[in-house]
């Protein structure tokens, strides 16, 4: 019995494994299909000379050694939230420590924002660059395929959108055979690749990078930003650690993912000595002739399966930045019925698809977008590290010149290469500052709004006390069954049941003014769900906990509730929802009158309250209330 524990504990494991591989890796996985070539074959290409190859292969390999297996390997993985991780988890982890509120502005606060509107730029360039590389590889088998690159590029992204809303969940299982075939390909071609020029190994010496900088100097500075690209994808290795916890990404990348993307890049660089005139799909050309076309095949695959990770990252910092209350109420659609975090957005899943079309048809190579990719990761990357010192001096309790002295290594080589990709911008790296400069403008707006607003209700807001006080001097008539009034604040009466109240001069046997709290952690414990405060005559103030990872489900959370005096069936219990209709004035406020009319749309088209909480449309009075802003 002992002895198969353990076997069914390593089993997990290497599912677990083999599942990150295709959720985790995706992204990071296929840059060689790219970022090597570029360096020596796109804009402002370097001489293809053995110096330049060997000093490229060395930073390759080196960037890799320190950024992904020492920074996010050994050190960010450790910084989770309750075994969840991402930027936005760091974040409310941080705010959390200084003991202030999420909602209080502070620059941890802008900086995280700043950094997850970021990656929503990121989840518009990824599958762009991914799929066009993977599909310019059938030039290498035939020129008369050339016409027909951007066609296909653009009906494999139609098919990925597409598919989205039906749930990665249906076809998950293959994803992370897919990309174990994937590497295991790759490294496989490499390493026939370095066999026939083995002095390519000399890169491993780190003595290459100096001489590639004194020799190409502010081309080998240009070519710093072009070489982050082997770097992209390796946020996914936290965002993705309470998918599949921190053994399995360790023991994927070091075991399989690490040593396949060495062999790969090393084997490009062996071709490359070989062959210094051949520089475009470099790639391809590393594979005989009669595998290119199956390889172009498993390439579209892998970058399919990358661009579904980045997406569904998207949907699922969406659904965690609605839960902060960032972001108004948005339909959330959940794809599997057992794994968490399976989520579909369709509106960013919609503009997601019109903007990465849009790129295609711009930018028609993957050489000419390679300028727009990287300044969003390596923001974001500065971003995590500035994070990790706090982590180590306000949360581990490190001592600050340890933490500090760790830390100024990552921030110097994370510094250079977001000042490389800042080079970027006028090539195309502008897209993602620009498209994160408007998620952040409408963080930020919404959540001012709603702070707002809340200080208006606040200040107009009757105590519960007085307005039992009065329902007991008056004694309307009660009916049988059970009014939930959902109540935007913890204090003052809710103001769906002063208009019911003042309209139908009746209430129900029990009231219930229900508050619901997204908390700053990931999920909230069962024990902590329920707040219950009993305040007499039938009247209940509830206060529901969620966690920013989890959904709201109402009716299913009241109904496991057990609460003195009532019980919540669903067929006797009413939810009166508040109808907001925003007037927008020009009076004085904290927020212009461009923010108040943006706000406003965003407050027009938000998700129905009652489709947010899953309350059933049957079990729903909603009642129309006019404010002002």
């Amino acid at each position: 019995m002992s002895s198969t524990i353990p076997q069914a504990r390593s089993s997990l494991v290497i599912g677990l494994v083999v599942a990150a591989l295709g959720v985790v890796y995706g992204d990071i996985g296929t840059s060689p299909l790219y970022a090597f070539r570029i360096c020596f074959d796109g804009p402002g290409a370097l001489p293809a000379t053995p110096e330049n190859i060997l000093g490229v292969l060395s930073l390759i390999f080196w960037a890799l050694v320190v950024l992904i297996s020492i920074k996010y390997l050994s050190f960010v993985l450790r910084a989770d939230n309750n075994g969840e991780g991402g930027i936005l988890a760091i974040t409310t982890l941080l705010v959390k420590a200084s003991g202030n509120p999420i909602a209080k502005r502070g620059i941890v606060l802008l900086l995280g924002l700043f950094g997850a509107s970021l990656l929503y730029g990121d989840g518009l360039i990824t599958p762009v660059i991914s799929v066009l590389s993977a599909v310019e590889g059938l030039n290498t088998a035939t020129p008369a395929f050339t016409p027909y690159i951007v066609p296909i590029s653009v009906a494999v992204l139609l098919f990925l959108f597409w598919f989205q809303k039906r749930g990665s969940g249906t076809i998950g299982r293959v994803f992370g055979p897919i990309m174990l075939v994937w590497f295991a390909v790759i490294g496989i071609l490499g390493l026939l690749s370095l066999c026939a020029n083995p002095s390519v190994l000399l890169a491993v010496d780190p003595r290459y990078i100096l001489p590639f900088f004194l020799h190409n100097r502010i081309h080998a500075f240009f070519a710093l930003g072009t070489l982050f690209l082997v770097l992209t994808g390796g946020e996914a290795l936290y965002a993705d650690i309470g998918h599949f916890g921190t053994r399995p990404i360790r023991f994927g990348w070091f075991c399989i993912v690490f040593p396949a993307l060495i062999l790969c890049y090393f084997g490009q660089g062996a071709f490359l000595l070989r062959n210094p005139t051949l520089t475009d799909n470099l790639f391809y050309r590393v594979a005989p002739p009669w595998a290119i076309v199956p390889l172009v095949a498993l390439a579209t695959a892998a970058t399919v399966i990358a661009s579904q990770a980045v997406i569904s990252g998207v949907f699922s910092l969406a659904r965690q930045s609605v839960q902060l209350g960032f972001f108004p109420r948005l339909s959330i659609i959940h794809t599997s019925s057992t794994t968490i975090g399976q989520v579909y957005v369709p509106v960013f899943n919609g503009l997601l698809c019109v903007g990465t079309l849009i790129l295609v048809l711009a930018f028609r190579k993957s050489d000419s977008l390679a300028g727009a990719y990287g300044v969003a990761v390596a923001t974001t990357m500065l971003i995590t590290t500035l994070f990790l010192f706090l982590i180590m001096s306000k949360v581990w309790k490190w001592n600050p010149l340890a933490a500090g002295g760790i830390c100024a290594v990552f921030f110097a080589i994370d510094f250079a290469f977001f000042c490389a990709n800042l080079l970027k911008i006028k090539d195309g790296g502008w897209i993602s500052l620009a498209v994160a400069g408007c998620v952040m403008f409408l963080m930020i707006t919404w959540d001012d709004g709603r702070r707002v607003l809340r200080e208006h209700v606040v200040n107009a807001a009757i105590s519960m006390k007085d307005f039992i006080a009065d329902v007991m001097a008056l004694k309307p008539i009660r009916v049988p069954g059970i009014a939930v009034f959902l109540a935007g604040s913890a204090s003052g009466v809710p103001r769906t049941l002063l208009h019911n109240y003042k309209h139908n001069k009746i209430l129900h046997n029990q009231v219930v003014a229900l508050t619901v709290v997204t908390r700053d952690i990931p999920v909230v414990d069962k024990s902590d769900r329920l707040d219950v405060q009993e305040l007499g005559n039938g009247f209940y103030w509830i206060t529901v906990r969620y966690g920013f990872s989890e959904t709201p489900d109402i009716p299913a959370t009241l109904a496991a509730a057990s609460v003195k005096g009532i019980s919540f069936d669903p067929m006797k219990t009413t939810f009166f929802l508040g109808r907001e209709t925003l007037i927008v004035t020009r009076t004085k406020s904290p927020i212009s009158q461009l923010r108040k009319g943006v706000f406003g749309f965003l407050s027009r088209n938000a998700c129905d309250a009652s489709k947010f909480y899953r309350i059933p449309p049957n079990r729903v009075i909603e009642i129309g209330i006019q404010v002002e802003l």
